[in-house]
């Protein structure tokens, strides 16, 4: 599923930037209004829990899956202003679902000895099925020279298919714990919950912001942005098992640390970026960067009693995507006055994550959530 899923959203993601400023005249508001529209799904996604109470978690999943394809495959048939915004909603609807399940699945499954080791080899078979996705730009769109509307329909497509084949043949998986089916927000998880906003917030300017440079500022081509990516899941593909290994190794605090400091100097150093190759280079650092998130992800896992995952992981997506509704549209508006502006504000959302770094304990367990709290009680 995490194969499929990253593959048909990373062509979409690829071709975004090209084919809203080609086909529909994009400028910053509007780029800032779809990536806001695109993250409503993200910000409801608490409402998840409340399906699990009809369904389980593998099939939402794989519905999930399904109308991410659906809605990738249909985007080349809509390009106009209001058409992306509608078929971008219905991908992240998807998107993000799916993305709130597969994280609770991995966390109930996957042991915490064994746990950062897994993810980062996940993350490495999320890279190469973002190379497949890659190539099938290249083979479509460069050598048989057809158009988005090919493109998008036949990654879509693809998609499907192999949703409709797992959904038919693949095992249905038992699960340990019994999942809380009702909105849960712990105190004592007041720390995941903080770091968990800011790496939204931060996020959201390099999902929308840097890639839009790339195009805007630098006049990168599909081909060069397809590159670009490319180039991205080749490192993440080679480095993210090991990045995994460190987290388990060095520990989440140290792991969190390292990125944020990383993170400060990026997001510095987009803001007076002048040169196209330069700025690839720090595009691919920062892409980097983020898979030290796994980090965040197990820490929770040390901290959260086992029924809380299912639930935890519905509302985190949602205090995820607080800012993230509202950023790329405040942020589009700023940035046609002042792209520099933007990143700095990325530096300081980095800096926030740095503080609250400081916080986490070398070895986080519950009643061990952070170093330093302000809440009294545990629950």
């Amino acid at each position: 599923m995490t194969f499929v899923m990253s593959m048909v959203f990373a062509v979409w993601q690829a071709l975004l930037n090209n084919f809203v400023i080609e086909r529909a005249a994009f400028t910053g508001a509007e780029i800032g209004m779809l990536q806001s529209l695109r993250e409503v799904p993200g910000f409801l996604a608490f409402t998840a829990v409340f399906v699990l109470l009809l369904i389980k978690e593998q099939t939402f999943a794989l519905t999930s899956l399904a109308l991410l394809c659906i809605g990738v495959g249909i985007t080349g048939w809509f390009p106009d202003v209001i058409g992306l915004y509608l078929t971008t909603v219905l991908m992240s609807i998807g998107f993000h679902y799916f993305e709130t399940i597969n994280q609770s699945l991995t966390l109930q499954w996957v042991d915490k000895a064994d746990a950062p080791g897994f993810m980062g080899k996940a993350l490495a078979w999320r890279s190469a099925a973002a190379l497949v996705g890659y190539g099938s730009i290249w083979l479509i769109m460069s050598w048989l020279s057809l158009d988005y509307i090919w493109m998008y329909s036949i990654i879509g497509g693809c998609g499907l298919v192999m949703v409709f084949i797992m959904a038919v043949y693949f095992p249905r998986f038992a699960i340990g714990s019994i999942q809380h089916k009702h909105l849960i927000l712990r105190k004592r998880y007041w720390l995941y919950y903080l770091l968990t906003f800011f790496s939204g917030a931060r996020r959201q300017i390099f999902m929308v912001f840097a890639g839009f440079m790339m195009v805007e500022k630098f006049g990168y081509s599909v081909s060069e942005i397809t590159a670009l990516f490319l180039i991205n899941y080749v490192v993440n593909l080679l480095f993210a098992p090991t990045i995994g290994r460190f987290i388990g190794k060095m520990g989440e605090r140290n792991a969190l640390i390292i990125e944020y400091v990383g993170l400060v100097i990026i997001f510095s150093s987009y803001a007076y970026v002048s040169d196209a190759n330069i700025a690839a280079g720090l595009y691919v650092i920062d892409h980097l960067l983020f898979a030290m998130a796994i980090a965040m992800k197990t820490y929770f896992q040390k901290i959260a009693d086992k029924q809380d995952i299912a639930s935890t992981m519905s509302v985190s997506f949602t205090i995820n995507h607080i800012a993230a509704v509202i950023i790329p549209v405040l942020l589009g508006m700023l940035w046609l006055s002042s792209p520099k502006a933007v990143f700095f504000i990325g530096t300081g959302f980095a800096l926030c994550s740095l503080a609250l770094a400081f916080n986490v304990p070398r070895h986080p367990a519950p009643g061990k959530e952070a170093l330093w709290s302000p809440l009294m009680t545990k629950r």
